[in-house]
């Protein structure tokens, strides 16, 4: 179990673990049953810990008509009913954008909050994961990834994105919890 001090405060950021990336979905993911099951596992650590935990939640702006997927009012749009049960009082940031800082509240809870250090983790790992890990929002922060907790299209995708990803953020395993 990883320790604080209590000059840093960390908080546990899981970026748009919707229902269109599971099976019956729209855009089903690469092992994205088994990246749940760590993300659940993250989740009741950090709960242990009294880790703040934020859930982003990425719903499509149609006003350009309907989108692949994430479209208001489906059942798809809305955060896995696992993780909802695990922590139904946890705070939710609606994003329009890959980055989960653009345009939303992240920041503003974030700094309400006086966290320091965000972990990150979610779908998918090469573009809302890396653009919220890299965001200019994120510059104040320290990052780290939990790399077993995020996912992709495929393993390939995964896997190229988290390579890219480590050499700007580091990247630790669900497990370091």
């Amino acid at each position: 179990m990883t320790t604080h001090n209590h000059m840093t405060k960390t908080a546990l950021v899981i970026i748009d673990v919707q229902n269109d990336y599971f099976v019956d979905g729209a855009y089903p993911q690469w092992q994205v049953n088994e990246m749940l099951e760590r993300t659940l596992h993250c989740a009741q650590q950090a709960q242990q810990q009294g880790m703040p935990i934020i859930l982003v939640q990425h719903i499509a702006d149609t006003t350009q008509g309907v989108a692949p997927f994430f479209n208001p009012g489906t059942q798809g749009v809305e955060i896995h009913p696992k993780l909802l049960a695990l922590l139904p009082n946890a705070s939710i940031v609606v994003k329009q954008f890959a980055d989960s800082f653009d345009n939303t509240e992240l920041a503003k809870q974030l700094q309400e909050m006086q966290i320091t250090h965000l972990l990150l983790c979610g779908i998918m790992t090469q573009n809302c994961v890396t653009h919220t890990a890299l965001s200019h929002s994120a510059l104040g922060y320290s990052v780290k990834i939990i790399s077993d907790a995020c996912t992709a299209p495929t393993q390939m995708v995964h896997q190229i994105a988290l390579s890219a990803l480590s050499r700007r953020v580091e990247l630790i395993d669900s497990r370091s919890i």
